[in-house]
């Protein structure tokens, strides 16, 4: 097992958006000499041959010193054996990058590195990168659902092809990517090219100072409309949407026929003092059973009363990666900030359980 978990970064994208001009971009940059690119197929990605140094049946070397390699059956095995190789000295690199299908929904590599115990020591979820195509992208998130999710659950969102939208489409577009997720970075590739380092190191570590975690959840708040109570209003925070049928199985959406857009929200809230963790736990389980199925992404600064830091929480769908405490924290902010990507998830769906999370516990003390 590594000393330190290997970050993995997913370079997703539809078909088109120019994930290969960007992957061969990269393949050139001295900042990759110790990167592992994982990839599907050799034949779909089209490696420059001009970066080749050595090739094998499933492994190339690149002249810049990185590594690639083909999925091989299946990607936990092939994460395994890269790792294995690794140990035995056989290859060095630092980091993984997985470059998806045109088509890929991210969150079953997410959930593989979470879930698989053969993986989640040894590689952790660095960030998802998609790349989105300034001159089509529009009518590529018109029509294909596949695209949109895609953008929703970015980390970073690399605008590619923009020498051939004009200035007006580049700006409407971004406006576009910033309503389906306002909380990823957006960054322009000139041909593929753009500086690795801001495409790397984008989840929170111990080690973090403040601005880095809230980069990184990226919070937009809304204020609280609801009163603050003083006991549990009921067992389940997520009681009023349930009662309503909005994540029954087989329930159709109060938007159906509407665009692809409106199906994806960005939800947060802010709870100003630390949360119990009874109830930051029975909150979760909701969460979780409510509409598992219809978060892309949460992201959480999370402040639990009795720890002296908070930690950050990161899950997709109902998969959670292990809280990771922010040990830089600064004394005074008990702030916890929470932001829910969804899809079909109804308006006000986290503000619903605001004042649950507030509450306390009530305690019975049992007298002999």
């Amino acid at each position: 097992m590594s000393a330190q978990p290997i970050p993995v970064t997913l370079l997703t994208g539809f078909l088109g958006s120019g994930k290969t001009t960007l992957l061969n971009a990269l393949l050139r940059d001295p900042g990759m000499d110790r990167a592992a690119v994982v990839i599907n197929e050799f034949g779909d990605v089209a490696l420059d041959h001009d970066l080749i140094e050595r090739s094998t049946e499933a492994m190339v070397l690149m002249r810049s010193g990185c590594l690639c390699c083909t999925v091989r059956g299946d990607l936990s095995q092939t994460l395994t054996d890269l790792r294995d190789r690794r140990d035995a000295g056989e290859v060095a690199f630092d980091r993984v990058v997985i470059e998806t299908t045109g088509i890929a929904d991210p969150g079953p590599i997410v959930q593989t590195l979470v879930m698989d115990p053969e993986l989640s020591y040894d590689f952790v979820l660095d960030g998802v990168l998609t790349t989105a195509d300034a001159a089509a992208g529009n009518a590529t998130l018109d029509t294909q659902f596949e695209a949109v999710q895609q953008v929703a659950m970015a980390d970073r969102i690399i605008l590619t092809k923009t020498d051939l939208a004009t200035p007006a489409q580049c700006s409407a577009f971004e406006k576009r990517l910033a309503a389906l997720n306002p909380g990823a970075q957006r960054l322009r590739a000139d041909h593929g090219r753009i500086d690795p380092a801001l495409l790397f190191g984008l989840s929170p570590r111990m080690d973090s100072t403040q601005k880095q975690a809230l980069d990184w959840v990226a919070a937009a708040p809304k204020k609280a409309t609801l009163p603050r109570l003083s006991g549990l209003k009921d067992t389940n925070p997520f009681s009023v949407s349930q009662s309503h049928g909005l994540f029954a199985s087989g329930a159709t959406p109060a938007h159906q026929g509407a665009s692809h857009d409106r199906r994806i929200t960005s939800q947060s809230i802010e709870i100003a003092e630390p949360i119990s963790p009874i109830v930051f736990d029975l909150w979760l389980e909701s969460l979780v059973s409510s509409a598992s199925e219809d978060i892309l992404r949460l992201k959480g600064v999370v402040h639990v009363e009795g720890m002296k830091t908070p930690f950050a929480l990161h899950g997709v769908q109902h998969i959670f990666h292990p809280p990771v405490p922010l040990n830089h924290w600064p004394e005074g902010d008990k702030t916890t900030r929470i932001v829910v990507i969804g899809r079909d998830l109804p308006p006000g769906y986290l503000e619903e359980s605001l004042a649950f999370l507030r509450s306390k516990p009530e305690t019975t003390e049992h007298r002999l």
